[in-house]
């Protein structure tokens, strides 16, 4: 391992993420729903010593906390937010260990729903496969996406990569809301109009700015993350987008203004590690390409 690198100060980037997004909890979550509680309770208990086999969001969390190993300072943190108790719990943590994550903090919340720790551990994302859960991490201002099964695995790489939807995702949805009220004729005649005003900023503006930080602790060719944008917008509507990212001054390593065209095959050529969309079409798409988080926000999921 090389040695790591100084930085100035930053801000860690919090991620938390579910039991169930982390760990694949099928067979255990089937005895559940079948059997009820107490099955669920003693099966868990039975099997405390056996690890449980990664998750959707497993390959992703390794390689965010690989970031620790780049920098003096440990960027990054993650959190494990679970339905569990405490005492089923414990098979989680033995697979964490396990798997040699550096996860210590938790919630294990006896069946309620974790989602009001989210901002308590001041969490720039939320990672879950239970829709209601992110839903209700966006309402309280958290980027939260609901990780949905891949039929490609991670790319086996150092390099994070991590591609993001524009509207309703990183920016606002005001001009997705044009477009769909209007159609795409009005939509493009404001954009032109309002290409020197920047967008407001959407959900997930936050986690890139984090994400960002990290980033500037590097050379931009040295950098450990690389971001793309992927938007269906295209020329003229492009320029607000580019101004809005120079008024944020916020880097996005590429851009890619498709027009309308299908994103997947741009993912895969991107390489992706994770993409995040707010349009469930997208994401099904998406997903045949590479991992993807839908995040329920915006006008698309009213």
């Amino acid at each position: 391992m090389t040695d790591k690198k100084k930085q100035a100060a930053i801000d860690p980037l919090v991620i938390a993420i579910s039991s169930r997004a982390l760990f694949d909890l099928m067979e255990s979550h089937d005895v559940y729903e079948s059997q009820g509680l107490d099955a669920y309770q003693s099966y868990q208990i039975e099997r405390e010593d056996e690890p449980l086999q990664p998750g959707v969001a497993f390959p992703l969390v390794q390689k965010l906390l690989k970031l620790n190993e780049l920098l003096e300072e440990s960027p990054v943190e993650v959190i494990l937010l679970s339905r569990n108790s405490a005492d089923t719990g414990l098979r989680i943590f033995n697979s964490i260990q396990h798997y040699d994550l550096s996860i210590t903090r938790a919630a294990f919340c006896g069946g309620d729903s974790p989602y009001r720790y989210i901002s308590a551990f001041n969490s720039h994302l939320f990672l879950s496969t239970d829709g209601a859960d992110v839903r209700r991490a966006l309402e309280l201002g958290v980027a939260a996406a609901t990780i949905l099964p891949s039929k490609q695995s991670t790319p086996p790489r150092e390099l994070l990569k991590i591609a993001f939807d524009g509207d309703a995702v990183l920016f606002s949805d005001e001009s997705e809301k044009i477009f769909k009220d209007e159609g795409l004729e009005a939509f493009t005649k404001n954009e032109k109009e309002a290409a020197n005003e920047p967008l407001a900023g959407g959900p997930f503006k936050p986690f890139l700015s984090a994400l960002q930080q990290i980033q500037r602790a590097f050379e931009p060719e040295q950098a450990p993350i690389r971001t793309c944008l992927v938007t269906a917008r295209a020329a003229p509507a492009h320029e607000r987008v580019v101004r809005t990212l120079r008024a944020w001054n916020i880097r996005i390593d590429e851009s890619l203004f498709l027009g309308g065209l299908d994103k997947g095959q741009f993912l895969q050529a991107f390489d992706a590690d994770v993409f995040f969309d707010d349009q469930q079409g997208h994401c099904e798409s998406a997903r045949n390409h590479v991992a993807t988080g839908h995040v329920p926000h915006g006008v698309a999921n009213n």
